[in-house]
């Protein structure tokens, strides 16, 4: 069975559900994306989350994605950097616990990364996220044999340090893996575009994104022309259109594009749905389903962590959604 290493920001998801949005506002967060944040912003933070009521999880996009793959029973690793601290021992444990291969670099005088999921009445996830150790994923990198593996997956998110993602996609190559990359956030597509269009062109073989950053990325509203221009860059494209469900091509079935009708259900939290999304995604690849199954499955997996604060679907579920 082929195996799938995840490589991204090892981070620890903070979840708080906000009861509207001027704390965003305040803190200049730009609504459904993602912002990177110093110390003293996490502090600031941290301040005005004082009385609310806290989760927390695993998080990291790539790490996500790793996780559900585990549960749905594939073979897995992941490679990351974490402080040494009791979050940083809490993400390895959790990760160890589902049976994952965990390289992780452990560094000293630093803190493990927090992505501060903020949740607002509509269900929309905004993200403060503090970095911390994870961009020094490079160090645990040199220690990881790649052709162990299969395919690499892959988070946009790492653009923080576009020539150590230029040397990770080109490792992966060498070592003959099929890459998967998530294009992770529309504000990140638009302020990297020229540099994403070329990582995608000359690296990935399967490109994952939602509506927004489809736009970003083609500067086009329509998804099936932005799902036409990432087809054309790589192997298999998908645009993730929201309740309406996936839209697929690939190089195989031709100009064909395929549409995996999306699943109703109550939304609690769409945070990791895009990630889950890969996974299901994944599976179906790896096991040699169709383009318009592996869109079913991904759809399905993501229908089920929406359901849930956070990441933290029950293993049974996860899996049982993939067989109804």
């Amino acid at each position: 069975m082929a195996k799938i290493i995840g490589i991204g920001n090892a981070l620890v998801d903070i979840l708080v559900h906000l009861g509207d949005e001027k704390l965003l506002n305040e803190l200049s967060l730009p609504k459904g994306g993602m912002t990177h944040i110093d110390r003293k912003g996490l502090m600031r933070l941290r301040q005005r989350l004082v009385g609310l009521d806290i989760e927390r999880a695993t998080g990291g996009s790539a790490a996500n994605t790793i996780h559900a793959l585990s549960v749905l029973g594939d073979a897995t690793g992941f490679i990351g950097a974490v402080g040494d601290d009791e979050t940083g021992r809490f993400f390895a444990e959790q990760a160890q616990a589902r049976g994952i291969d965990v390289h992780l670099a452990v560094i000293p005088n630093e803190q493990t990364g927090t992505a501060n999921a903020l949740v607002t009445p509509d269900h929309e996830r905004t993200f403060a996220t503090h970095l911390g150790a994870a961009p020094q994923l490079g160090v645990a990198l040199k220690n990881v044999d790649l052709s162990q593996y299969d395919i690499l997956h892959i988070e946009g998110y790492l653009l923080q340090d576009q020539l150590q993602l230029r040397e990770i996609l080109r490792a992966a190559k060498a070592a003959g893996l099929t890459v998967s990359y998530d294009l992770a956030s529309w504000n990140i597509v638009l302020d990297h575009h020229e540099y994403i269009v070329e990582l995608i062109r000359d690296y990935v073989d399967i490109a994952f994104a939602n509506e927004e950053e489809a736009a970003a990325f083609s500067g086009r509203q329509d998804p099936e022309a932005s799902l036409r221009l990432l087809a054309s860059m790589t192997d298999v494209a998908v645009v993730k259109v929201g309740k309406k469900g996936a839209l697929g091509m690939s190089r195989a079935t031709g100009d064909e594009i395929f549409l995996a009708p999306g699943c109703e259900k109550p939304v609690v939290d769409t945070t990791a749905a895009g990630d889950f999304f890969a996974a299901g995604f994944l599976h179906g690849l790896i096991h040699g389903k169709d383009l318009r199954t592996c869109l079913d499955y991904g759809n399905r997996t993501a229908g089920e962590v929406i359901q849930v604060m956070g990441t933290q679907v029950e293993p049974e579920r996860l899996r049982n959604c993939l067989n109804n």
